[in-house]
């Protein structure tokens, strides 16, 4: 791991910053933080070159203060990196990772997490874009009104879009055109397989493990990893002990087993490290924090994984499929970006204003043929 740095997909430290501090800086030392399980020392320790920092709000602020909310979380992964310029430097790039790797710092990048950050509009989507959000999570665990989550396969939720709508497909598509990761953890079967036929990219899963192993709708089903595995996808193996064992308690082996059975199913390019640090109440026994990864490694080395498959599942697949996206974004480079709005009835709330939809037209329209009708009823007997 000295010479193949951990890329890992997602880590909640942005929420712990906003729970414990309310995002102020100043309040907290990354050095000598302790009761999370993300400081400076650990992922150092941990051998972290780059990191996902997720800009995660909860489903409560869907259709109210969402996206104020959200760009808060991005903008204290932005001051994070320029506290401790040090440790973290902001990268929104293939070459921005590979040049952290060079430098010994821990490349940061930001993951939205969950489509209810962008409140249905592509502007915020292509502006997230623009202030270095490089995934997004389709659903976290709620419904946005262009696309379902897990909740549905475990029957939480009622499917609402019967996976994705048809304004979803257009949100799939211009995130191909940004060159943004399109990222399934925590979405619906019905979600998955639409994304994966849609996206003209390979995609990720950020923090997901495999259904067979844990049967919960959380993780991924064999039917999905060959779709994974045939499009050159990524699923990066979650450490949440209910998505490990489907119990409160689990240790590293079970987590490797999870390594293991996606190697086998979608092949050595489709494993990642997705760890879920700091998004978690538990994690396994020997995976206590992000110091533990090298942990994991030896795990691995146990089960016979050989140095050049540990390579891909640290770092190479990652790095593989972010390239990948790239290149389609360069292809797709000449394409104006996509102006089409969600349907206002859709969003329809007392939070959101009506301008620039013309929802009335159809209310006049009605208007209108009631009057016609009464002039012709008064024609008629008066």
């Amino acid at each position: 791991m000295n010479n193949s740095f951990v890329i890992d997909g997602h880590n909640d430290l942005p929420w712990q910053l906003l729970s414990k501090f309310n995002n102020q800086l100043s309040k907290v030392n990354l050095n000598t933080l302790e009761d999370t399980h993300t400081n400076i020392p650990k992922l150092q320790k941990g051998r972290v070159g780059a990191q996902f920092w997720a800009a995660y709000v909860p489903c409560d602020t869907q259709g109210k203060d969402a996206v104020k909310r959200t760009l808060e979380q991005i903008d204290v992964v932005h001051r994070m990196c320029e506290d401790y310029p040090d440790v973290f430097v902001f990268v929104d790039s293939v070459k921005g990772i590979e040049d952290a790797f060079h430098d010994r710092k821990i490349a940061s990048l930001i993951g939205v997490e969950g489509a209810h950050s962008i409140d249905s509009s592509l502007g915020t989507l292509r502006t997230f874009y623009m202030l270095g959000v490089r995934y997004m999570t389709l659903t976290h665990s709620c419904n946005a009104p262009w696309v379902d989550n897990w909740r549905v396969d475990s029957g939480g939720d009622s499917a609402e879009n019967n996976g994705i709508s048809e304004f979803g497909k257009k949100v799939i598509l211009e995130m191909n055109r940004l060159g943004m990761i399109i990222d399934l953890a925590h979405v619906s079967v019905k979600t998955m397989k639409d994304a994966l036929e849609i996206s003209k990219a390979p995609v990720i899963f950020s923090h997901s493990s495999a259904y067979r192993v844990c049967k919960h709708a959380r993780n991924v089903p064999d039917e999905v990893l060959q779709i994974v595995k045939a499009k050159n996808g990524l699923v990066m193996v979650n450490f949440f002990n209910d998505y490990v064992t489907c119990s409160n308690s689990a240790n590293i082996s079970n987590v490797a087993d999870h390594f293991d059975y996606i190697k086998k199913v979608a092949g050595i390019e489709s494993v990642g490290f997705g760890g879920d640090y700091d998004g978690v109440p538990r994690v396994p026994e020997g995976l206590e924090d992000v110091s533990k990864y090298p942990d994991l490694v030896a795990e691995l080395l146990k089960r016979n994984w050989t140095h050049d498959e540990l390579h891909k599942a640290l770092a190479q697949n990652f790095l593989r499929v972010f390239r990948e996206v790239e290149k389609v974004k360069n292809s797709m480079s000449s394409s104006p970006a996509t102006d089409d709005a969600i349907e206002y009835e859709k969003i329809k709330s007392d939070c959101r204003t009506s301008y620039g939809y013309d929802y009335n037209t159809a209310e006049r329209q009605l208007l209108g043929k009631a009057v016609l009708v009464l002039c012709l009823v008064y024609t008629l007997f008066f």
